[in-house]
């Protein structure tokens, strides 16, 4: 069963499952974000989905955490089915950062869109087609979403849960163009707080930033796009210059 946990320090979110949950949900992902370049401005978000799919395919292939996991297999159970098994499934598990989880948990509802819109059959609500509704990838992707929400919704307050979810439901499309490089920029600051509770406060607040798009964002955005223009690459390849802390999830 597909599981996501907070981390001990609530430095980001764990996504743990067998092998065929994490295969099922990373290839979920690369079928709702489409091909490079497929949806045009929307390759910066693109990009942070991948991100994740990274993280479980390297999972998947051992280099990251495993743990053992009851199956619900005993020494009555095996008599009785005159097998011999073992009583613990393997899990394999990886850590994504909170501002991250958080801006692709809201990304994923553009490219959801988006993918509707591709495929469905019908308009102008290609959401409401009966093939799209009973879309294995789309399930799969909203399940994924729902499991953020559901750790979002352990470690802040009721007040500012329900501010969390109007901000991350607000407008679309939403990530259109989006300099992403600002999500660094929040993972860094979100990092660099110190202890479990001061992070939990701090949710709201990158929610609100990440969404908003106020001043520092315009500024991030404008400095990403001039470096881009000046270098004559595409806004993607620009990286921030400040450098991740060390992480105890």
């Amino acid at each position: 069963m597909l599981t996501l946990r907070n981390t001990p320090n609530l430095a980001g979110i764990e996504i743990s499952g067998d092998y065929l949950d994490l295969d099922t949900l990373y290839l979920a992902l690369h079928t709702i974000v489409g091909d490079e370049g497929e949806y045009g401005d929307y390759e910066g978000a693109r990009l942070r989905v991948l991100g994740i799919c990274y993280e479980l395919r390297h999972a998947i292939q051992g280099d990251r955490e495993v743990e053992f996991v009851p199956n619900g297999m005993d020494a009555d159970r095996m008599k009785f089915l005159e097998l011999i098994t073992p009583e613990k499934n393997v899990y394999y598990k990886c850590q994504v950062y909170y501002p991250e989880a958080l801006f692709v948990t809201v990304a994923l509802n553009d490219f959801i869109r988006l993918y509707a819109k591709k495929h469905a059959k019908t308009a102008p609500f290609p959401l409401l087609d009966k093939r799209i509704q009973w879309d294995a990838s789309i399930a799969t992707v909203r399940l994924f979403q729902s499991l953020v929400v559901n750790c979002v919704k352990e470690v802040v307050t009721e007040a500012s849960f329900k501010r969390m979810m109007n901000l991350m439901h607000k407008g679309y499309p939403w990530v259109d163009g989006y300099a992403s490089q600002y999500v660094d920029l929040l993972n860094i600051r979100y990092l660099n707080i110190g202890g479990r509770e001061e992070r939990a406060k701090t949710l709201s607040t990158i929610v609100k930033r990440m969404v908003e798009q106020g001043k520092e964002y315009r500024q991030i955005e404008e400095e990403v796009r001039a470096m881009a223009r000046e270098h004559g690459c595409s806004v993607e390849d620009i990286s921030l210059v400040e450098d991740y802390p060390d992480v105890e999830w």
